[in-house]
């Protein structure tokens, strides 16, 4: 059956109070000229490497627009809401009320539960988007940091979506929780709060460690099911789930696949005879249907994680690049401990 987890948003709260009161390393950005330490925020201009591209930002950006829930509460946890114009995210992303960034939700403009556009970003004077490629950029839409570069307004591209290869079509170029430490740190050069970059991914390794030093022996191998019916929607070892569930204690049932999110077919889930299911909990479909639907689909019948109802459920923010990946690895291996297999 569907294992419940218990909610800690004051746990969380205090972890991030460690993490501003903290030092630690850093991701790989371009060198700072003045130091390893802090910047005033009109320090520029600054060049990053983003997905590959030298960038060059001539200011601190003041109005930037972000899409989807992980990548607005990457800027939250950099304390960053007063550089916010506002964000762009479904309304299917569970209560908001109870994260621990609930007072910068309040505060920030929710511009549209729909697609992001060119037109919302130039309707709330945007100097920034802050998307990814399939988290709001994509070429047949035709909103891209190249078409907001026309208009006069800059992009930062979310590492987990980064393409790998001139004109590829598989995203990931870094391990997730990397691609999390390598945004929060550039985001830290550009905006001025590298100390509190640095803080936050010192706590945030900290915190995975102990989750991996606790993990259990045996590691049960885990598919992540998003969604889909003919064909299921999952996880390769380039998105936020392999290092979830791999420092959790668990195996990406498919870690071979060299992409992030991807399809597969049911007979390869069949084939991997997976120890448990992780559902993706978001979308029209709910976890509930989604469990039912696998629980009876008769090809799975013979599968380990559903004969013996080992079904467990993950929200969206957990899943994606954000700053809950962290905690979503303890709570994971707390759920694989009491897992046996064989």
């Amino acid at each position: 059956m569907s294992a419940a987890r218990t909610r800690r948003p004051a746990a969380l709260l205090a972890v991030l109070a460690l993490a501003l009161a903290a030092t630690g390393c850093g991701a790989r950005v371009a060198q700072d000229p003045a130091g390893p330490g802090g910047r005033a925020a009109g320090d520029h201009p600054v060049t990053l490497t983003n997905c590959g591209v030298p960038t060059t930002y001539p200011r601190a950006p003041r109005r930037v627009v972000t899409n989807d829930v992980g990548i607005t509460e990457i800027m939250f946890a950099l304390g960053l809401e007063d550089r916010m114009a506002g964000y762009v995210m479904p309304d299917d992303k569970g209560d908001l009320s109870k994260v621990p960034w609930r007072a910068a939700y309040r505060k920030v403009p929710w511009l549209s539960r729909k697609t992001l556009t060119r037109e919302i970003a130039l309707d709330a004077r945007a100097d920034l988007v802050f998307a990814g490629w399939n988290y709001g950029f994509g070429e047949g839409s035709g909103l891209t940091p190249a078409s907001l570069k026309k208009v006069g307004i800059d992009s930062y591209v979310l590492t987990e979506s980064c393409h790998r290869g001139a004109g590829g079509s598989a995203r990931g170029v870094l391990p997730p929780l990397e691609a999390l430490y390598t945004d929060l740190a550039a985001l830290g050069r550009l905006f001025g709060v590298e100390d509190r970059a640095r803080a936050l991914i010192r706590t945030y390794r900290e915190q995975v460690a102990a989750a991996a030093a606790d993990a259990p022996a045996h590691r049960p191998t885990v598919f992540l099911y998003d969604d889909g019916r003919d064909k299921p929607l999952t996880a390769g070892r380039y998105a936020g789930p392999h290092d979830i569930i791999t420092k959790a204690g668990g195996e990406n049932a498919m870690a071979d696949l060299a992409d992030s999110w991807t399809t597969v077919g049911w007979e390869t889930v069949v084939d991997r005879d997976p120890d448990v299911i992780v559902i993706n909990d978001y979308g029209d479909t709910t976890a509930a249907q989604k469990k039912a639907f696998l629980e009876s689909y008769p090809p799975l019948a013979g599968v380990s994680a559903i004969k013996h109802h080992r079904i467990y459920v993950m929200d969206y923010a957990e899943l994606v690049e954000s700053p809950r990946n962290p905690g979503a690895v303890s709570d994971l291996a707390r759920y694989l401990r009491g897992v046996r297999t064989g």
